[in-house]
């Protein structure tokens, strides 16, 4: 990991986690959740397209939340190079995710 004292880093690791509450209840979430989550729709495409043998319902609720907000910065934000994003998406991976989550995430 680069840094995990990185602001952007613990930025992310939070909306992450809001991502991943939400999956199973209502509660108050941070403004970028609340903003990924307003274009769900968009970024569901946009992961279905990249990993089309994956239904959106059967990804693990953690990697779901990882990819869905790397897919929100890299479609729809785009205010970091890809490259960053996606590493970032890797090392969140590693850290809330199983085994095989980095290679997944960084595969779709």
């Amino acid at each position: 990991m680069k840094n995990p004292r990185d602001i952007r880093h613990l930025k992310r690791q939070k909306v992450v986690e809001d991502l991943f509450k939400s999956a199973f209840h209502k509660q108050r979430l941070g403004n970028k959740a609340s903003e990924i989550l307003k274009h769900l729709e968009e970024i569901d495409k946009h992961i279905q397209k990249a990993a089309p043998q994956y239904p959106i319902e059967k990804i693990n609720k953690v990697d779901l939340a990882i990819l869905r907000l790397a897919v929100f910065e890299l479609a729809i934000e785009k205010s970091q190079p890809p490259r960053v994003i996606i590493d970032e998406a890797i090392e969140l991976a590693k850290e809330y995710g199983g085994e095989t989550s980095p290679g997944f995430i960084n595969g779709a």
